[in-house]
């Protein structure tokens, strides 16, 4: 044993009805190191995270945290039994997720607080020390603000300084950067690094590659609920770690348009969707937009620029309150979301858990849920239709999961996402409107995706993709409409196509 070694899981199983979630995996996290935990969505991660915080009770395997702390001592190591999240607090084990499950409504030193703060509480005390807490950790926020009126940036740092103030040895990040812009991610890198050099260990789950190459130390990689191996970053290149996860040997990704068989658009045909000074309560600027059959454009910019608002306002998700749409050439009006699916448009929601899957309904009846709606409630579908629509789609989108009626919240993310596509390939649209369908899921489900809607394109579908990732946009769109300040800055087709002129149009684009 290293004398670094802080946490160690050895021969951890865990098993649901008809998956074996995780088989013998083991991890070791050091003091003061930043540890990413790497792989496809179903390949464990969260289920692993799950069992040392408590969340899910092991089924096999031993978890042991050091006792002592000093590094110069000899390591002395004591099995812990975790049986729920206050057996991990009380072990040192602290968790942040992606979703914050703060208190937006209270202040700043509230959250710092809650829950712990007793029935008579110092007020006087309690903010000073939640001011101290922030200037040490170079967090900028004030104890009085309320929570809601920072940053999603912030309320991640309020968050681990919770979990620091709680006395935290082992601090999980999982996707904390999702939400986040290049500015916000490196304040909370920042943070990482001062918690490092503290000697807490940080376990950190993310999707983004380069990520993990800037601030981590190490890596693990799992796949299939099995431990592919630890690995220290410099001795393995990101086409290897791809590899890894997957599996197999990764076709370079930039072929991902050359092996589809998309044909030139026909911009001499009447577009599919063509809108006209569109406009929304949002606070979009009014713009023009249409698409063509068998092309996929994309909306760009940075967060905030104002790229979802404008799907969300085709769609009908925001109020239109300007500007006209027209479908095939005739002139419709789209108010609400039943509108769009009636004119044969289907929407993947940016915010797959709010706006996207019911919880806690089953597979089947997420897929089923536009065609259902389109069809009226009144007029269900019989269970064995139901039934076979849903197995086409899963097995057409290789959605792992136990059975149809297994509840989706069940799923991974990635999974859950494939379910999504799969309610609106079942609609058969013609316009099928992308928004961040790759956030927070596994390379692999990526390349899926993205192939995906060059396929729809070939077989003449109308494809809008939306994403943060320049890069990816830039594989699969064959126009893109640029954003700044909720306004379209610029139109970017062909030789234009290329991250630099993506970034000085966002930067400093004439507005069109």
């Amino acid at each position: 044993m290293e004398n670094g070694e802080l946490l160690q899981m050895r021969g951890i199983c865990k098993y649901f009805p008809g998956v074996y979630a995780l088989q013998n995996v083991d991890f070791t996290l050091r003091s003061g190191e930043i540890h990413a935990l790497m792989g496809e969505n179903g390949a464990g991660k969260s289920t692993l995270i799950k069992v040392l915080t408590g969340v899910y009770v092991k089924d096999g395997g031993k978890i042991l945290i050091r006792k002592n702390s000093s590094d110069n001592a000899e390591a002395v190591f004591e099995e812990t039994h975790i049986r729920s999240p206050q057996d991990a607090q009380n072990s040192g084990i602290s968790t942040v997720y992606q979703e914050i499950a703060l208190c937006p409504n209270l202040s700043v030193a509230e959250n710092m607080f809650i829950g712990r703060s007793g029935a008579f509480t110092n007020w006087k005390d309690m903010n000073k020390k939640t001011g101290e807490l922030l200037k040490q950790l170079d967090i900028p926020a004030t104890p009085k603000m309320q929570l809601g009126s920072c940053s999603i940036a912030v309320q991640q740092m309020v968050a681990i300084a919770r979990a620091v103030d709680m006395k935290c040895r082992v601090l999980i990040l999982d996707e904390p950067t999702s939400s986040l812009d290049e500015q916000e991610v490196e304040k909370l890198f920042k943070l990482m690094r001062d918690l490092k050099k503290k000697g807490v260990g940080i376990i950190f789950v993310t999707h983004f590659l380069d990520q993990v190459y800037e601030v981590c130390d190490r890596i693990t990689v799992l796949r299939d609920g099995c431990l592919v191996g630890e690995y220290i970053i410099e001795d393995l290149p990101r086409v290897k770690l791809v590899s890894k996860m997957l599996g197999k040997d990764l076709d370079d990704m930039s072929d991902i348009k050359s092996e589809s068989d998309v044909k030139p658009v026909d911009t001499g045909k009447t577009p599919v969707l063509e809108a006209h000074g569109l406009v929304s309560n949002a606070g979009i600027k009014p713009f023009d937009f249409n698409i063509h059959g068998g092309e996929v454009n994309g909306f760009t910019g940075l967060l905030g620029s104002g790229r979802s608002e404008c799907v969300r306002a085709i769609f009908g998700a925001d109020k239109v309150i300007g500007g006209t749409v027209k479908v095939h050439g005739k002139n419709v009006k789209i108010k609400k979301p039943i509108d769009a699916m009636k004119n044969g448009i289907g929407y993947l929601p940016e915010d797959r858990k709010l706006d996207g899957i019911v919880a806690d309904l089953s597979v089947k009846d997420n897929i089923i849920l536009a065609l259902q709606v389109m069809k009226g409630f009144f007029k269900p579908f019989s269970r064995s239709k139901a039934e076979a629509m849903a197995q086409e789609y899963i097995k057409l989108l290789d959605i792992k999961t136990a059975s149809s009626e297994t509840p989706i919240g069940q799923l991974s993310g990635g999974n859950q996402q494939k379910c999504i596509l799969a309610r609106w390939l079942l609609t058969n649209p013609d316009y099928l409107i992308l928004d961040e369908p790759t956030r927070g899921i596994d390379i692999g489900t990526k390349i899926e995706i993205q192939k995906l809607a060059l396929k729809l394109a070939s077989e003449g579908k109308s494809v809008t993709f939306i994403s943060s990732e320049i890069d990816e946009m830039l594989r699969t769109c064959s126009r893109l409409i640029v954003m700044r300040d909720r306004k379209v800055v610029g139109e970017l087709t062909g030789d234009d196509l290329t991250r630099n002129k993506v970034m000085s149009t966002i930067a400093g684009g004439e507005e069109k």
